[in-house]
């Protein structure tokens, strides 16, 4: 079949026929998008419509002809220069313009260039793709049936599996479960889902053949990260490459891995030896960039009559699509799954983790989660309710009762984690205080003899950030430290550089503060800059709630360091010894002779007039810090739902979250990104899932039906926190950017199923939708007929 694509699916988007249409596609909030070179010209990809089929044949000559088009690249175009495959952050490859087939719907298939977007997107509708469609392979659970079709033909496994991964002791907790008299389990799956941010992907590839020099502007959370793979990539030594990141709407985990989009620029600009710029619309967004979840889980858990929890054993099926482009540490193929123990002292525990290809679009990311922290929060959280509703006891009750006390911390998890701190009783009571929960009981049983539907959720989760140490953390090699590089100008201003990238959460304002904590400088006088390799210390980048953890760590250890070295000159300038100095933020003092001192602006400017002997000029440090450990983020949230009889509408009364990040740095942020998460959790599990028909066809690969929350649809948060420092972090944060995303999702289907429970109700996946929720009432005999059923 001769097929003319669009650069819009057939079915899933509309062809651009007018620029007012493009300019509402592409929007005018990219920043990179903002990026205006002279000779620039633009980039288009055209997609596959079909989810697999056979590559017969590429007709670009009508493309070609048309007036304005610059060049037309193919899979075998790239193939002759041994580019056609990227590696992936998982030690995969991944197709950068599609030879042989096609995978998935809306792959890369060729990347057309021209003077304007606006040809450019003409052109695309111009290229002619002969496909023959091959048997689609959208269910997970037939991934690896002997008759199921093979569908990556390039690997040497002939077969649709990529990695089993476990961990714990298999036998030991076989052995638990064998005598335990009570037991729960749950089947749960964590629906495919997408941060969709604000802003769409894209890059100005700009490479000067003068100088050899390859420049990226690049929507990116990791631009060094970036670099390294497009130097080996690209053959292009590392040197030659700056790329820069500007102001970032939004990331999520989004904008970490390489997308074909970035390569085809980079090509394009090589060849024309012209800027090249490449946006994708908000449709190529969501249909085609790292998605999140689509994990399939079942848990069990083991326990006696009284609710003492004593094994966990857990079995997932990962959904990788096309191919395995998660952004996971090298030794953790399923992330930080591991971590679903969560809150809880059980005796012991086992994991495993199978991860199969499908027809579609590749990922695995990070969605505002510590690499898969988010499905192992939510699938401890709903095992734990049901085992509540098994042994007919408190859901709050049972959490207390197998909560790790914090006496046993720091805490050896049964699958291997070393917890730092925890007090998860102070955080659950603050909770139940803050909400009232015992009065919240005594209405919903009077509710429940009128016939109304009312449910508390609660979720008491522990999250995992700040990767991380070394020895067991690393990305394609490269080890998960983290930078910061400070400078003190003569006049006592400063300049921090960071190997972090913001995309939002507020990184100028933090890490000036740890620096005006740290110094006395104030925060006002300290200029924090990010996102350019040829400026920044190398570091890992932003996503994982490491930012604070790592980033933050080296500021205040590249500060400390700055110290350390202005004590010597304060020294010299005071004529005592070191040991006579005290210090308090912004000036160095003799002790008991608190007039005499020296401010750190004035040590700043004697650095570079009137250095100690033998001493150094300047006063500047770098730290590459390396974590001893994660931190661990935990909080309670609970959530109280009305539900509507006639429709299954779930309104969302309260929801409290108390959270406990360690010591914080500046509240207003840390309560901005709990807001920001919570809303988030609440459309992953009302609202958001890209689904796929029997054809591989996208379900969800625009705004029309993977739905956004607006103001109207986001309930008030009432937010409180407790305080657990990090033992081993230099000020005691942990992090919390992720942490409302983690404990959200289970609090909100644990309140709904809290709701149905005295139906018989068990477990509802999500997105818990309206139609469910009235689909079970229906099948129940219970739904309000007078309200419109």
């Amino acid at each position: 079949m001769i097929h003319k694509t669009s650069p819009e699916i057939g079915g899933m988007g509309h062809s651009i026929k007018r620029k007012e249409d493009l300019r509402f596609i592409q929007g005018k909030g990219n920043y990179v998008d903002d990026v205006r070179l002279p000779g620039m010209v633009y980039g288009q990809l055209v997609r596959s419509p079909y989810a697999h089929a056979r590559l017969k044949s590429i007709n670009v000559e009508n493309a070609k002809k048309l007036p304005g088009v610059l060049a037309v690249i193919t899979g075998e175009d790239l193939a002759k220069a041994n580019l056609s495959w990227m590696p992936t952050l998982s030690y995969d490859k991944q197709m950068v313009l599609a030879t042989g087939k096609v995978l998935f719907q809306s792959q890369e298939v060729a990347f057309v260039v021209a003077e304007d977007r606006y040809t450019a997107a003409d052109a695309a509708e111009l290229v002619e793709v002969e496909y023959e469609e091959l048997p689609v392979l959208v269910d997970p659970h037939k991934a690896l049936d002997p008759s199921a079709p093979v569908l990556r033909e390039d690997r040497e496994q002939k077969n649709n599996h990529i990695f089993h991964w476990e961990v714990g002791d298999r036998q030991g907790t076989e052995q638990i479960f064998k005598n335990a008299p009570a037991k729960a389990q749950v089947h749960a799956f964590f629906q495919r889902c997408h941060p969709a941010p604000l802003e769409t992907c894209g890059c100005v590839a700009d490479f000067n053949r003068a100088t050899g020099k390859l420049t990226v502007y690049l929507t990116s959370q990791a631009p060094h990260a970036h670099r390294t793979v497009f130097a080996l990539v690209g053959g292009i030594p590392e040197q030659n490459i700056r790329v820069i990141s500007p102001d970032i709407g939004g990331g999520f985990g989004n904008k970490v891995p390489v997308y074909p989009g970035y390569v085809c620029a980079i090509v394009a600009s090589l060849t024309l030896g012209v800027p090249v710029k490449w946006i994708e619309t908000r449709s190529e967004n969501l249909q085609s960039t790292g998605f999140a979840r689509d994990y399939h889980m079942t848990a069990e858990i083991a326990a006696d009559r009284e609710g003492r929890m004593q094994a966990l054993r857990v079995k997932t099926l990962a959904d990788h699509g096309a191919f395995n482009a998660a952004a996971q540490p090298t030794k953790f193929p399923a992330g930080l799954f591991s971590v679903c123990t969560g809150s809880y002292d059980f005796a012991n525990a086992f994991c495993e983790v199978d991860g199969v290809y499908t027809n579609k679009a590749p990922g695995g990311i990070a969605y505002r989660c510590s690499f898969r922290v988010t499905e192992a929060a939510y699938l401890i959280e709903r095992v734990v309710d049901v085992l509540a509703l098994e042994l007919k006891m408190d859901p709050a009750e049972l959490r207390r009762k197998n909560f790790i006390p914090p006496a046993k911390f720091p805490y050896k998890a049964p699958l291997g984690w070393t917890y730092d701190s925890g007090n998860y009783e102070a955080a659950m009571k603050l909770a139940l205080d803050k909400i009232g929960y015992e009065q919240l009981r005594k209405e919903q049983a009077e509710k429940r003899k009128k016939g109304e539907l009312m449910g508390i959720g609660i979720a008491s989760f522990t999250e995992i950030v700040g990767a991380g140490p070394a020895h067991t953390f690393d990305i394609l090699g490269i080890k998960m430290f983290d930078s910061a590089e400070i400078r003190i100008h003569p006049t006592g201003k400063a300049i921090c550089r960071m190997g972090t990238k913001s995309q939002g959460q507020g990184h100028e304002t933090t890490y000036a503060q740890i620096v005006a904590q740290e110094l006395g400088i104030p925060a006002a006088d300290v200029m924090v800059e990010e996102g350019d390799t040829d400026t920044a210390p190398y570091g890992l980048g932003t996503y994982a709630s490491r930012s604070t953890p790592t980033s933050g760590a080296a500021t205040a250890i590249a500060a400390r360091k700055i110290r350390d070295k202005a004590k010597k000159i304060a020294a010299y300038l005071l004529e005592c010894s070191e040991n006579d100095l005290e210090w308090e933020p912004g000036k160095f003092s003799v002790k008991g002779v608190p007039s005499k001192a020296k401010t750190i602006q004035e040590i700043a400017f004697a650095a570079y007039t009137n250095i100690p002997p033998g001493l150094e000029a300047g006063l500047e440090a770098v730290d590459y810090y390396d974590p001893p450990n994660l931190t661990f983020p935990f909080g309670t949230y609970i959530c109280v739902v009305d539900i509507d009889k006639g429709t299954g509408e779930v309104k969302v009364r309260r929801f409290v979250a108390v959270d406990d990040c360690g010591n914080i740095i500046n509240p207003m942020i840390v309560e901005g990104q709990i807001h920001g998460g919570l809303t988030e959790g609440l459309a992953i599990a009302f609202m958001q899932q890209i689904d796929y028909d029997e054809n591989g066809n996208v379900q969800g690969g625009s705004f029309m039906d993977y739905l956004l929350p607006t103001a109207v649809e986001t309930p008030h948060w009432e937010t409180d926190k407790t305080c657990t420092p990090s033992p081993h972090h230099p000020f005691g944060a942990k992090g919390v950017g992720e942490s409302p995303n983690v404990g959200s999702p289970p609090a909100f289907v644990n309140a709904v199923v809290d709701a149905l429970s005295h139906l018989g109700v068990k477990h509802i996946d999500m997105p818990v939708t309206p139609w469910k929720v009235w689909s079970i009432l229906k099948e129940k005999g219970i739904t309000d007929q007078a309200d419109g059923a």
